[in-house]
């Protein structure tokens, strides 16, 4: 991963926080200014809604209203209190991550989503003893079972200890660092449990989820209705339940990744000030990547959602493994998996996953050809490139 490759060429004087921050404070002078050029007025500060009988929001002390208004407040990594686990304070989030100034000898990452997954990743191939803790057998439980299951296999030849069906119990700080304590349960015995200590953790990070940004922000007198868990609910139009006002983006809770929020904005852009009343995102066949090491690409239905909407008879299954043509000259190897869910006679294409070198470049492509509804005869009448790792998409008996 570059990302990992820039890492270990800074020095003492170049590390991972400055080059980030920099850049991060540079992405935001080129937003800002070109919110100048558009002459967009922009108010800092927190915002919340009142209870006038109008829509409107109040930012320190000042009331702003206007015919539409959108909620892209986001979301932040969810956190366990010190009643809900002792210690719990004493770890960081994903954010948090960033802050480090110094490589931890010794980190515990709990969590067994792809930022939970990412994290371990580039920890431990930095170099920090890393453990994983994952409530149940493995990670990634909502991705297609090949994948979840050939990365957490990956993740352990890595060298990551994962804590498998264990949780924490609690934290306690020494003087040699962090003291995780961990309960184990045998999936078998209901009252089998074991307790176990990691000791001497320099960094404990939780990633267990994200909520929504809506705390504070007063939506309940506007009308506007939320979920359990304080996602705005919304329609295929991104419409809230009180006219006038829309939300996109991680506040929804679906598809929390950064171009499915930009891509909902455009589309509601086009059908409030162009006129196009039917302009609307599609939410299916999203392609994700999770950079894990090696990185994952996935697009559409999982083997399961395919035989749960279409019927196992329906569902037709191609999937390989190999060794990439890259580690013909490595030590370590790697092997690269990948599979393709078909369904109906015409077998097409409704899900593509796979994990291997290079799986996240690859897969902008295949996106656009599924999004087309591409069958798997399209792909076997499309001529291979070899020598790649992609060509094995296209030669699949």
């Amino acid at each position: 991963m570059a990302f990992i490759d820039l890492f270990k060429a800074f020095d003492s004087e170049l590390t991972l926080k400055a080059k980030r921050d920099a850049y991060v404070s540079h992405l935001n002078r080129i937003y800002r200014n070109n919110l100048d050029k558009a002459k967009i007025q922009t108010i800092q500060g927190y915002a919340r809604f009142t209870d006038d009988p109008e829509p409107t929001v109040e930012v320190n002390g000042r009331k702003v209203t206007a015919a539409h208004i959108l909620i892209a407040t986001g979301g932040q990594p969810s956190v366990l209190s010190d009643d809900e686990v002792p210690g719990a304070s004493l770890g960081i989030t994903s954010d948090g991550f960033f802050e480090l100034e110094t490589l931890p000898k010794r980190s515990v990452i709990v969590g067994a989503g792809y930022i939970a997954v990412e994290m371990a990743g580039i920890l431990a191939t930095l170099g920090s003893k890393t453990s994983l803790v994952v409530r149940q057998t493995g990670v990634l439980r909502n991705f297609d079972a090949f994948i979840s299951a050939n990365c957490t296999k990956e993740l352990q030849n890595n060298g990551i200890d994962l804590w498998k069906n264990s949780q924490v119990k609690s934290v306690s700080k020494t003087d040699k660092g962090l003291e995780v304590t961990i309960v184990t349960k045998d999936p078998e015995k209901k009252n089998d449990e074991k307790i176990s200590t990691i000791e001497e953790v320099e960094c404990l990070l939780w990633a267990i989820g994200r909520q929504p940004n809506t705390s504070g922000l007063n939506i309940g007198s506007m009308g506007v209705d939320t979920d359990e868990r304080g996602h705005i609910i919304v329609d295929e139009f991104q419409n809230t339940s009180r006219p006038g006002i829309y939300a996109v983006g991680d506040v929804c809770g679906k598809a929390l990744l950064t171009p499915v929020a930009i891509a909902a904005g455009r589309k509601l852009a086009h059908r409030l000030f162009e006129g196009k009343k039917d302009s609307k995102l599609d939410y299916s066949s999203i392609p994700t990547v999770v950079f894990s090491h090696p990185p994952i690409g996935t697009v559409g239905l999982t083997e399961e959602e395919a035989i749960n909407s279409n019927g196992k008879e329906n569902v037709k299954i191609y999937k390989t493994s190999f060794t990439p043509m890259y580690h013909a000259i490595t030590s370590r190897k790697s092997q690269c998996i990948m599979k393709l869910v078909c369904v109906g006679k015409e077998e097409k294409v409704v899900g593509l996953h796979m994990q291997g070198l290079g799986c996240d470049e690859m897969l902008q492509g295949f996106a656009v050809a599924i999004k087309m509804g591409a069958t798997k005869a399209d792909f076997d009448n499309t001529v291979a490139i070899h020598p790649t790792s992609s060509e094995e998409f296209v030669t699949m008996r």
